[in-house]
C-alpha cells in the first residue's frame, strides 16, 4: 500500500522521466498510469493524492530537489540539474 511519503519519489521520477521538467497536470498523468493501482489500494490516498502530491513537490523545494516557483515558468516543475 502506497503512503504519502511515496509521493516524493514518483513526484522526482516523473519529472525525470520527463526531461527533468514538467506541468503539474503532466506529473499527475505520468504518476496515474504508472501508479493506479497503488493508489487505489491506499485508503484515504486516493481521494488526496493529487493534493498530497503539491505537498511532495514542497517538500522537494525545501530539500533543494526541485526548483522554487519563482525560478520556474508558472505551472512548471523542474529538478535542479544535480538533483537525483
Amino acid at each position: 500500500m502506497a503512503s504519502k511519503d511515496d509521493l516524493r519519489k514518483w513526484v522526482v521520477d516523473a519529472l525525470s522521466a520527463n526531461g527533468r521538467r514538467a506541468s503539474l497536470t503532466d506529473v499527475a498523468k505520468h504518476i496515474w498510469a504508472i501508479h493506479e493501482q497503488d493508489l487505489r489500494a491506499s485508503g484515504d490516498l486516493f481521494y488526496t493524492w493529487q493534493y498530497d502530491m503539491r505537498w511532495a513537490a514542497n517538500s522537494l523545494r525545501k530539500r533543494d530537489v526541485m526548483k522554487p516557483v519563482a525560478l520556474c515558468p508558472p505551472g512548471i516543475w523542474e529538478l535542479w540539474p544535480d538533483s537525483d
